[in-house]
């Protein structure tokens, strides 16, 4: 015997409401990677949870399909498909060493490949998971506030790391690792969980906020790809004025972690994402919003010359060590471009020594000195090095695609979203996106999406 649901017992049948696949399935594998992620981070799972939770989601979206609904598949997804195509046709060519780069078998190479393997088909679950959930499974609204939510541990992780930036510990996961594992530098950076990096660029080693993200890099990265979604939650719907006032002390706070990031791609990032937003409120009417930017910028110049985070930038500015590293590692990439034109080598290289000679090499007493990544400077140096021409094509055309099919969206999902894709391009050339910057790339995919085809959004309805 069947029960009746007690939100239907009462009701004649005709106006029950049907078994759909949200009963099967709500959000919470995407709502428990989100507003759960700091759990992930401290049990040592972080990056590895998206694979966990994409198993769920492609459950979810099974169901959908056998229950007669059809799976939507985003704008210019053909696009991806052919990206996903040459990775996994980059397998055959592993084997090759390009000039200049560490001789390795090819089956040396494959842990590796097969982990960003994993990822990148978790990860388009993910996007079509998000981007088919209906509006009673995950509001829209909904998921710009947990991605809100997200860029608050990002800057209380940024303090931590400002403040207490020789925290770590050993996680639950890496404890479960054998010793000669987890000592590994790749392992050790997915499942041990550290505040900050310690480098020396100023001229002493200094810590360099990460936490809960990983990597100095990765912390940048995210903080511009989650902080339109901030400013969209708060400042793009009718918030209390007390949320408001408490949204603009985060915003302010984080300018320390930003600043001590020493994080020249990030101060970048923020520019180019407050520029863009303003410009698309502009032309939608919003005219003030332009002496609204003056106005930060005038409030953030003050505060670098009365406080010392005025001298930190001035001495960042004053000392481009990576500056060297990164001409040396684009030069060896358009090399790497030319000799693998069309699919290029499947994966990173390692170089042979530094810039200056092959003698160099990474020590324990110099991990910066030499062997470097080919490619992990930023992800279009890895698409042209590692993906080559037709996959460089298919990573951009899918993301240049989205950006010019939600281009007339207004909403703050809309400036929001195009704040993220148009961020993504710009920091493609120091900053590679495996595994959350492109997690939060394709949110902003399917947000977009969903906003563009949903009634209650064209009516007028926003976060």
């Amino acid at each position: 015997m069947v029960s009746t649901p007690l939100r239907d017992r009462g009701r004649p049948a005709s106006a029950r409401r049907p078994l759909a696949p949200d009963v099967w399935l709500p959000a919470w594998p995407l709502t428990g990677i989100l507003l759960l992620y700091p759990l992930w981070w401290a049990l040592g799972l972080g990056v590895l949870i998206f694979p966990m939770a994409a198993v769920p989601m492609a459950w979810y979206l099974i169901k959908v399909h056998t229950s007669g609904r059809a799976v939507r598949l985003p704008p210019g997804f053909a696009f991806w498909v052919v990206f996903l195509a040459v990775l996994v046709i980059g397998v055959a060519v592993l084997g090759a060493d390009p000039i200049g780069t560490v001789p390795e078998r090819g089956i040396e190479r494959i842990p590796g490949v097969l982990f960003r393997l994993g990822e990148y088909a978790a990860l388009t679950v993910l996007l079509l998971y998000a981007g088919n959930l209906t509006e009673r499974e995950l509001p829209m609204a909904k998921l710009v506030r947990q991605l809100a939510w997200l860029f608050a541990v990002t800057v209380a992780g940024g303090l931590l790391g400002v403040f207490a930036g020789t925290f770590e510990f050993t996680s639950p996961i890496e404890l479960l690792l054998p010793e000669h594992i987890r000592d590994k530098g790749f392992i050790r950076s997915l499942v041990h969980p550290y505040a900050a990096q310690i480098h020396d660029i100023l001229g002493d080693d200094r810590p360099r906020p990460a936490a809960p993200w990983g990597y100095t890099n990765t912390w940048g990265n995210n903080f511009c790809l989650l902080m339109v979604w901030f400013c969209a939650a708060v400042f793009g719907a009718a918030s209390r004025r007390r949320t408001r006032v408490l949204a603009v002390a985060c915003l302010a706070v984080s300018v320390i972690p930003v600043v001590i990031s020493l994080n020249r791609g990030l101060w970048i990032g923020i520019g180019v994402a407050a520029l863009y937003a303003a410009i698309r409120l502009a032309l939608a009417g919003r005219v003030w919003v332009i002496g609204v930017l003056i106005a930060a910028l005038a409030a953030l110049g003050a505060a670098l010359v009365v406080t010392p985070l005025g001298d930190v930038v001035n001495a960042r500015l004053d000392n481009g060590k990576s500056n060297g590293v990164r001409s040396y590692l684009v030069e060896r990439a358009v090399t790497g471009a030319v000799e693998s034109p069309l699919i290029g080598f499947g994966s990173t290289r390692t170089t042979i020594g530094g810039r200056n000679s092959i003698t160099v090499g990474e020590s324990h007493d110099c991990e910066r000195c030499g062997n470097f990544t080919i490619g992990g400077n930023g992800q279009f140096w890895q698409l042209i090095f590692a993906h080559g021409l037709i996959g460089t094509l298919g990573y951009l055309g899918f993301f240049g695609y989205g950006l010019w099919r939600f281009r007339r969206d207004r909403s703050p999902i809309g400036i929001a979203g195009g704040c993220a894709l148009v961020g993504s391009f710009v920091a493609m050339f120091w900053y590679n996106t495996l595994v959350t910057p492109l997690a939060f790339m394709f949110l902003a995919y399917a947000l977009l999406w969903r906003n563009a085809t949903s009634p209650q959004e064209k009516s007028g309805v926003t976060p």
